[in-house]
């Protein structure tokens, strides 16, 4: 009978009885790398490359650390078997503790301040993502907890910001021309948050440098000859998955400019979660702070214009 591809990796380990902390330092990084126990000294992942080296290295630490250690590929007996090593990376009891924060969050956001329960979504959202790392073999309690969190993070947006727009459905962006731009009243929301912020320093800093931005108490307020953004009905708004940000950089062809494209990520991550950006959680400090102490939104817009130019000049420098 052919041999299989061997579909678990198994590492063997031990170290001296001395190496205490050593010991402890190797059973972190097989917690983060997901592993399952087998037995005492024996981890198991499922058999992929990438696998192999992350057990490698650890395997090297600790034969520098004087213990023993050896990488080998196992084949389950038999279908029962299969199951039962698949059973040990089981994560529905940390998907059950993580939705039990899901729900706790979404009770308690009317007692909430909007920072604070996006601080809190946000560690949430971390969680999740580190989990579905490890999370070898998904399920329903991962689908679940997914779906518990955009629950969550609708409530959020409802309490907060009521006048956030709902995305239009996802079409390709018309490109248009610059020139037609120019000297032109923009218009959206008044006390702006990060969306609103980054896309009124986008018109003047790269499509409309003359832009009069006026700030809306109320989107209806808009006048027809106007050029709405960031809000339903507005001449640019959410489109698909791009937040306000990116539907003016795809629409005026600012999306082939990778500076530009990563604080579009940055606007994202502020403005509706997702994916994480390194930079987000210092970036939304400030932007709270100028929030609070600026009730003018000219002001306001005046000093968030010098953050947003600070960032592409970071993200410049630091392009391939």
């Amino acid at each position: 009978m052919p041999s299989q591809p061997s579909p678990w990796l198994a590492l063997f380990i031990s170290l001296p009885a001395k190496a205490g902390t050593g010991r402890m330092r190797m059973w972190r990084e097989l917690k983060a790398l997901g592993c399952a126990t087998l037995r005492d000294g024996v981890y198991l992942l499922p058999d992929a490359p990438q696998h192999a080296q992350a057990l490698e290295v650890v395997a090297a630490a600790v034969l520098a650390a004087k213990g023993t250690a050896e990488l080998f590929q196992l084949n389950a007996r038999d279908a029962a078997q299969d199951a039962d090593l698949r059973a040990l990376f089981d994560r529905g009891a940390d998907y059950a503790e993580l939705a039990a924060a899901v729900t706790d969050l979404h009770g308690s956001l009317p007692a909430l301040d909007a920072a604070t329960a996006q601080r809190r979504l946000q560690a949430l959202d971390r969680r999740y993502d580190q989990l579905g790392a490890i999370d070898y073999f998904a399920g329903e309690s991962q689908r679940q907890v997914g779906a518990r969190l955009s629950d969550v993070r609708m409530a959020l947006m409802r309490q907060f910001h009521p006048d956030e727009p709902h995305a239009a459905p996802a079409r390709p962006i018309t490109r248009l021309d610059l020139a037609a731009y120019q000297g032109r009243i923009w218009a959206t929301r008044a006390r702006p948050w990060a969306d609103r912020l980054a896309s009124a320093w986008l018109i003047r800093r790269r499509i409309d440098p003359q832009a009069r931005i006026v700030w809306l108490a109320d989107p209806a307020d808009s006048q027809p000859d106007w050029l709405g953004f960031d809000f339903d009905g507005a001449a640019f708004s959410h489109v698909g998955a791009r937040v306000t940000f990116e539907t003016l950089l795809a629409s005026f062809g600012l999306d082939a400019e990778a500076p530009l494209v990563r604080l579009g990520a940055l606007v994202h991550a502020l403005d509706l979660g997702g994916l994480q950006v390194a930079e987000a959680p210092g970036v939304e400090a400030l932007l709270t702070g100028l929030h609070a102490r600026q009730a003018n939104d000219d002001a306001l817009l005046t000093e968030a214009m010098q953050l947003f130019d600070w960032l592409l000049e970071s993200f410049a420098e630091e392009a391939p």
